[in-house]
């Protein structure tokens, strides 16, 4: 398992349009079979910074996901909304529960 964690700071009055355009990151990314989580956080104290929470099986599924349609496009869509490049950690679970994904 490896899990992701993107900070991406969004440009004032541009919090919506981020908001719309990495939509299309987050739905496509719930489909894709690797992703194990993926969840989109704001934080308390400011409207425009946001953390991505991103879980997946190992990393052949996180570089399956970075060549996605979804993921391309949102990339794409987001850079003019964003103020500077966005900063990625990348973590080894040691104790987690994992989710249990109902059939759809």
């Amino acid at each position: 398992m490896l899990v992701q964690l993107v900070h991406i700071q969004v440009l004032p009055g541009k919090r919506q349009a981020f908001l719309d355009a990495f939509r299309l990151n987050w739905e496509g990314s719930l489909r894709e079979p690797g992703n194990i989580r993926f969840d989109v956080l704001c934080d308390p104290e400011d409207e425009n910074s946001f953390s991505i929470y991103e879980v997946f099986q190992d990393e052949a599924a996180l570089e399956a996901h970075r060549a996605t349609e979804h993921y391309r496009r949102c990339v794409e869509l987001i850079a003019p909304l964003s103020d500077g490049p966005r900063s990625k950690r990348f973590y080894q679970p040691v104790m987690v529960e994992r989710p249990v994904r109902e059939s759809v």
